[in-house]
């Protein structure tokens, strides 16, 4: 198996279009990268990091708002990096512009026509830079009272506070996020894989070596302190990371196979014979974007509500703040109803049924048993939406399950995480996505493929 895994991946490198794709990506992801750590100008980096490095913090970092933040931005917060916004204001400005797109009729007449979805993309990155402005304020603020942000941190983390650092970070902050924003979007464009999913799933797997670090203080302990686990624990540890890592893989290749069949018909002299073909409907159309959008919008309300209310003294932001975190009966009902809609969000605003109606009648094709036109199209809809449910609720149970385990052997977060949580779930998705991309390429060029031996076979 393993050799012909490394066989596919030469193969990779003996196509010159995507072996420039696939280096063009590594090379962005390391700027990515460098971008979480350099530290912003004017911060006493080193004094926090001492004090992260320390476990009484650590174990106060592990359950709080700042440590899942952190894991969406590989570590950039912990460092007071450039990049320390992370990816996810732009995130945040998608959700809302495709909302929009759905509800308001100018923005819906847009993204019909030619050369209009250019423009609601360009309207999302004014978005951004807004949502930057008031996130790189909040964080700014955050850094000049420390105390609030980091539970335990005493000093003073801001070289010369004042109205300049404020503005000076602000816009540092903001140029970070941006500055990810386009090479997400370059990504997209010239290299393998969805961009923006990239910068995230990299950012994770870069936190993976803290996460093994906790792992590893979880079975040995320091001298003097009481290991809770055992042997059981790290069995169903490495259960939970297998059926959760096979769980994602099975979902993310599923499809319904809808059978297609095409009239035999005639295009000037040319006669064409009639023929049977399928359409595949994916059984989890959306991917990780739910579990992604979820995240982000729970993420800031949560924070910023918490953080004010630590700042300026105002009990009601910080109770509402804290009854978004995690941890909570509030959050995992949210969380979860928000997996589920932005699993139907998805679908309705990327499949277009009707649009798929038409084509299959202009070419001459039909589903046996079912009217062309009209009736295709809401056989469609009804066969898309079945298995959508099946598909987001097994994307919740998977994505809140290992969280309340977690919670209930109070399992470290990063812990819990890497092995059965949200971190491993977009990492898996955004993987199979990746290669998926890169198995068209080697298809065309008749390679054989990573997921050869992987796909399910859908049922008509």
């Amino acid at each position: 198996m393993l050799a012909v895994i490394v066989n596919t991946f030469s193969n990779c490198f003996k196509i010159p279009e995507l072996k420039s794709r696939i280096i063009f990506t590594l090379l962005v992801l390391g700027i990515c990268r460098v971008i979480a750590w350099v530290p912003v100008p004017g911060l006493e980096v080193s004094l926090l990091k001492d004090f992260l490095m320390s476990s009484a913090s650590k174990q106060a970092e592990g359950n709080s708002l700042i440590a899942m933040y952190g894991m969406f931005t590989g570590g950039a917060l912990q460092n007071c990096a450039v990049g320390a916004l992370g990816i996810m204001p732009y995130i945040t400005a998608t959700i809302i512009i495709q909302l929009m797109t759905a509800f308001v009729p100018t923005l819906s007449k847009l993204a019909r026509e030619e050369g209009g979805r250019s423009k609601i993309v360009q309207y999302g990155r004014y978005l951004t830079v807004l949502l930057c402005f008031g996130h790189g304020t909040i964080m700014t603020l955050g850094w000049e009272k420390p105390e609030a942000m980091f539970s335990g941190f005493q000093e003073q983390l801001v070289m010369n506070p004042g109205w300049w650092y404020r503005i000076q970070t602000v816009l540092v902050l903001t140029t970070g996020t941006m500055l990810l924003m386009w090479l997400g979007e370059q990504i997209t464009e010239r290299g393998i894989g969805n961009g923006i999913s990239l910068v995230i799933m990299i950012g994770i797997i870069a936190d993976m070596p803290s996460a093994a670090q906790s792992v590893v203080l979880m079975f040995n302990p320091p001298e003097g302190t009481p290991s809770n686990f055992n042997l059981f624990h790290a069995i169903a540890l490495l259960m939970l990371l297998g059926a959760v890592v096979a769980g994602v893989i099975a979902v993310t290749q599923a499809q319904r196979k809808i059978p297609v069949q095409y009239a035999q018909r005639a295009v000037g002299r040319k006669v064409y014979a009639g023929s049977s073909s399928f359409m595949p409907l994916r059984v989890n159309y959306a991917g990780v974007m739910p579990i992604i959008f979820a995240q982000a919008i729970l993420m800031f309300p949560a924070m910023i509500l918490l953080k004010l209310g630590q700042l300026y003294n105002i009990k009601f932001f910080e109770e509402l703040g804290r009854g978004l975190d995690r941890g909570n009966l509030v959050y995992y009902v949210l969380y979860a109803l928000m997996i589920l809609f932005f699993s139907y969000f998805w679908v309705a605003t990327q499949f277009n049924e009707l649009q798929i109606a038409d084509d299959l009648k202009k070419y001459g094709g039909y589903i046996p048993g079912v009217r062309p036109g009209q009736a295709t199209s809401d056989f469609l809809h009804r066969a898309m939406s079945r298995i959508t449910l099946a598909g987001a609720i097994f994307l919740t149970v998977i994505a809140v399950i290992p969280m309340l385990l977690g919670q209930f052997f109070n399992i470290n977060f990063k812990v819990s995480q890497f092995f059965g949580g949200t971190s491993m779930l977009i990492a898996v998705g955004v993987m199979l996505d990746t290669m998926r991309q890169m198995e068209s390429h080697l298809l065309m060029r008749h390679y054989d493929g990573f997921l050869k031996k992987g796909r399910i076979k859908g049922r008509f």
